[in-house]
Parts: structure tokens; C-alpha cells; sequence
């Protein structure tokens, strides 16, 4: 429902206003959501970065960086979980292209001290519309993996600071955010 420039959207039951629908590239004039049309961009390299961390119990990650977790290898896990993630990112996000990759890459950090594991991914494609999504998918599903298999020691594990840390190409150029300290 439209009133006086204002757009009105009933979701889950809670009404919604947006001021300016136009800033909503996935939602139509009468606040329908839509594909984005991407057929008259221009192919050009795209590149996002992402990263997370996953906060944990000092044994837990003692056990992680020790190669001693049941389930065995997490970060070598964590890390095929990310490529493939950022691969069926469409799939799990309803409005999200299908998009050719051309590199995927994922590196692990840690800090025995703050007993925190980070994941960087960094999604490579060229084409019409980015790859934030998939870096996001990847890290995400990444830091989900590591949960996932030392859960049985240490279930109050915190998933944290998922962020896009920069996107390059496209109309937009380059973007990069602030570093958090």
C-alpha cells in the first residue's frame, strides 16, 4: 500500500514502512519483491572479500589447532564447506543470481589469547552482478561447519562479525569498510 510517497509492506505479519523504495533494488514500485534485471550491465571482474569469527571455549580451539576434534580435520572441513557454499548461494537465497565463479578462496585465522577462529573468503567472478552474497554464504556456512563439528564439546560457541570487508567492479566501483579494531 502506497501513501503520500511513504510504501507500506506487510511482512510476517508486522507492517513495514519504507520511505523510499527506490534505494530497495529487490523490491518493485508497489513493494513486490523482484529479480533484479542485470541484462544490460557489463561484464566486468567482480570481487568481494567477507569475514567472521567464531568465539569458543580455549580447549575447543586447542583441540581445533591440535588436529585433535572427533570429527577430525575442522578447518580443512570448514574450508570445502565455504567453497561449496559460495557455489549454491543462489539456491539459498531467493533473490540472488546464479553466478559463475571463477575463484573462490578461504583463509583462517586465529588468536589463541581472545580463543576466536576467523574465516576471510574471497568470491571471484566476471560478469554481470557481484559476489557479495556468495562471500557472505561462505564465511557464514564456514564458521556453521566449525560449529558444527566441535558442538558435542562446546555448544556456547558465538558466531560474530560477519561483515562484507570490501567488493570491487561493477557500476559501483570499489567499496571497502572501515576496519574494526
Amino acid at each position: 500500500m502506497t501513501e503520500s510517497g511513504n510504501i507500506w509492506i506487510r511482512m510476517h505479519g508486522l507492517l513495514t514502512r519504507f520511505l523510499n523504495m527506490s534505494e530497495f533494488t529487490h523490491f518493485d514500485e508497489r513493494g513486490r519483491a523482484v529479480m533484479v534485471d542485470v541484462a544490460d550491465k557489463d561484464d566486468t571482474r567482480r570481487i568481494a572479500v567477507a569475514s567472521g569469527r567464531i568465539r569458543m571455549l580455549p580447549d575447543t580451539l586447542t583441540r581445533i589447532l591440535g588436529g585433535q576434534a572427533a570429527k577430525g580435520d575442522v578447518l580443512g572441513i570448514a574450508r570445502i564447506a565455504a567453497i561449496q557454499a559460495t557455489k549454491r548461494t543462489a539456491e539459498l537465497i531467493p533473490l540472488c543470481h546464479p553466478i559463475a565463479l571463477t575463484r573462490v578462496g578461504v583463509e583462517f585465522s586465529h588468536d589463541v589469547g581472545e580463543s576466536w577462529v576467523a574465516c576471510e573468503v574471497t568470491a571471484e567472478t566476471v560478469g554481470k552482478t557481484g559476489v557479495e552474497m556468495e562471500a557472505l554464504t561462505g564465511v557464514s556456512v564456514a564458521l556453521l561447519t566449525i560449529y558444527d563439528m566441535c558442538k558435542a564439546v562446546d555448544r556456547g560457541m558465538r558466531m560474530t562479525d560477519i561483515r562484507l570487508l570490501e567488493k570491487q567492479g561493477g557500476r559501483s566501483g570499489h567499496w571497502q569498510a572501515e576496519r574494526q579494531a
